[in-house]
């Protein structure tokens, strides 16, 4: 098997991953929305799992210019877990989801990232976009919840990690990487941003 082909594989997995990770994002998403008291916080909960949702529709889209489907397994067992933290949301006070949702939204951000190197190691350039697009939302997502968890008093009893590197800084490395022909992936709707 060549590189290249190992490289589409590899990214064709960790694409089936996100997509069903984004579902089970939503629906925490939605509980953890309904948990919360504060209209902004509602707010802006709401637009996250949103957000969350537009990524698994862009994530589809790129498993299939690969010519991959979605995990039917996986699906099942995100859909659970989704419903599992949906119901923590209520059961964890106000700093546990935030926390949780941070740390989570942290793995996220690396894992697109990854994705747009594979999309160049794979020889699908026209991939790499949209990766970044959905990293750098995530990378949003991140910064709030984040902020959210330190707010806290209950974060001095929990690990903290460092704040991620600068938004920008994702592209800078795929700044020399060819881009193909083809038309590529957005992660926006209608040239929208999605943040």
């Amino acid at each position: 098997m060549s590189d290249r082909e190992e490289a589409r594989r590899e990214l064709a997995a960790l694409l089936r991953l996100a997509y069903s990770g984004e579902l089970a994002a939503y629906i925490a998403y939605h509980g953890h929305e309904r948990s919360v008291r504060d209209p902004a916080e509602k707010t802006e909960i709401r637009r996250i799992g949103r957000q969350e949702l537009h990524h698994r529709h862009v994530v589809g889209r790129m498993l299939a210019a690969l010519g991959e489907r979605p995990s039917r397994t996986r699906e099942v067992r995100m859909t659970w877990t989704g419903r599992a933290i949906w119901l923590s949301c209520f059961l964890g006070g106000r700093f546990v989801p935030m926390y949780g949702a941070a740390r989570l939204e942290r793995g996220n951000i690396g894992e697109y990232v990854t994705a747009a190197r594979l999309a160049v190691a794979a020889g699908r350039p026209e991939l790499v976009d949209a990766c970044l697009e959905m990293a750098e939302v995530e990378w949003d997502h991140e910064r709030w919840f984040h902020a959210k968890a330190r707010e806290s008093r209950w974060m001095r009893f929990a690990p903290d990690w460092e704040d991620p590197p600068p938004r920008a800084s994702y592209r800078a490395e795929f700044e020399t990487a060819p881009r193909a022909a083809s038309e590529p992936v957005s992660a926006c709707a209608s040239g929208r941003r999605t943040s």
